[in-house]
């Protein structure tokens, strides 16, 4: 018998692949019918069998750049997905079947019984998907479309060493590894792989989900960008980064403009990118109206019924000024994903330079938590005595790495 609740499951799977339109790595849908017994759905046929398939066929592991072949398809469309406000939520080698049976045959992202709307800032709570490919932050009971990210890291894992990164007897032995254990890059094939695949894989697998790469940040990584026609999907990772930077103090805002001084020509290239997503005026700057027109320009259906569009409220100062390319480093830039990266050390350090030339002011602790909008039930002589140095009141390297990532009352208290 089909339960209520298994027939609104359906229902909602045949509303997302019918407002999720046209990506070239997406199963097509076609319609759906409905009788007193069955829902019926009807998607184009896929004859080349799944990846997971492909994968046990050639011995469980592939070559690096066929792996990128791969990766990229399914970075593509999970970047388009997030873009409409879509999580898959169920992201493995089984949900990616092959047109045909050829060898570069198109791959496409199929079942999305589990998928869902969700807008930018939105934090999801019931725990689904495939135990091996499931997010830690899932098992905590709090994400977004960052969980998706982390199951491709566990493909490309998967793709390049032909074995888990997480493994146990049980489903529960499993979730445990992956909250607590680390994969290993020691053993075979891993040594004679190269630096960038590794670090590829690392950046996907971060546990914490604010220092993970996005889908579109992923096709920017050194180890994909300089593969043949690679076209970076825009990302909605950058409205959020924005919103952020958009309400934040003169101070905070003056920090992130000198750490954006530091990003080398790597990371440079991601913001680039999404810069030209915005296509600035012949002045090289950018409205709110930008951001509308591009986002109108990337929509389905789906996006209307993620309600991306609400998002963009917070926005709204923009209407009344531009933006140039320097200023929106600053403001899509993530600390949390420089924080991630070796050389976060030198940045912060290199930053702070800048910011001791430019910004840097001499500051009481009463007005810098002013500035932070702090609760006046903050004990701020005790909390921030250590962001201030004591030689000259400015503020110090502790200090200005804080403010970098940005505060608030409640994260404040905690720490105290």
């Amino acid at each position: 018998m089909t339960t209520a609740i298994a027939v609104e499951d359906v229902r909602k799977e045949v509303k997302i692949l019918r407002a999720l339109t046209g990506h070239s790595n997406l199963i097509q849908f076609y319609d759906a019918y409905e009788d007193h017994e069955n829902v019926y759905i009807v998607m184009e046929l896929c004859e080349g069998g799944e990846l997971l398939d492909r994968i046990l066929s050639r011995g469980g592991k592939y070559t690096e750049d066929d792996a990128k072949t791969v990766m990229i398809q399914i970075l593509n469309v999970v970047a388009f997905c997030h873009l409409q406000g879509v999580v898959h939520r169920d992201l493995k080698p089984e949900n990616f079947l092959f047109t045909t049976k050829e060898e570069n045959s198109l791959l496409k992202a199929i079942d999305f019984g589990l998928s869902d709307f969700v807008k930018p800032d939105e934090r999801l709570n019931d725990i689904v998907g495939s135990a091996y490919y499931v997010a830690p932050e899932v098992l905590h009971r709090a994400y977004g479309t960052e969980a998706d990210v982390w199951s491709i890291g566990v493909i490309a894992y998967i793709l390049l060493c032909g074995s888990r990164p997480f493994w146990a007897r049980t489903e529960s032995g499993i979730f445990r590894a992956v909250v607590k254990a680390e994969p290993t890059y020691e053993e075979q094939p891993w040594p004679t792989l190269s630096s960038e695949a590794k670090d590829f894989v690392k950046r996907l697998l971060n546990k914490d989900p604010r220092k993970r790469m996005t889908a579109a940040q992923a096709i920017c990584h050194p180890w994909i960008k300089n593969t043949n026609d690679v076209k970076v999907p825009m990302d909605i990772l950058i409205f959020k980064l924005m919103k952020a930077y958009m309400r934040s103090s003169p101070l905070r805002k003056a920090a992130l403009r000198a750490l954006s001084k530091t990003l080398t020509v790597d990371e440079l290239f991601y913001l680039k990118e999404q810069f030209a997503h915005l296509e600035p005026n012949k002045n090289g700057t950018i409205s709110l109206d930008n951001i509308k027109a591009a986002l109108k320009k990337n929509a389905t259906d789906a996006m209307n019924e993620s309600r991306i569009y609400d998002f963009l409220a917070s926005l709204n100062a923009l209407q009344y000024r531009r933006m140039d390319f320097d200023e929106f480093c600053a403001a899509a830039l993530s600390v949390y994903q420089l924080e991630a990266l070796d050389r976060w050390e030198q940045h912060a350090r290199c930053a702070y330079d800048h910011f001791e030339k430019e910004g840097n002011r001499t500051i009481m602790i009463d007005e810098l938590a002013s500035e932070l909008g702090l609760s006046p039930s903050i004990p701020v002589h005790a909390v921030l005595h250590d962001w201030i140095r004591h030689t000259d009141g400015k503020l110090s390297f502790l200090g200005f790495v804080k403010l970098l990532h940005g505060v608030s009352s409640r994260s404040l208290a905690r720490a105290h």
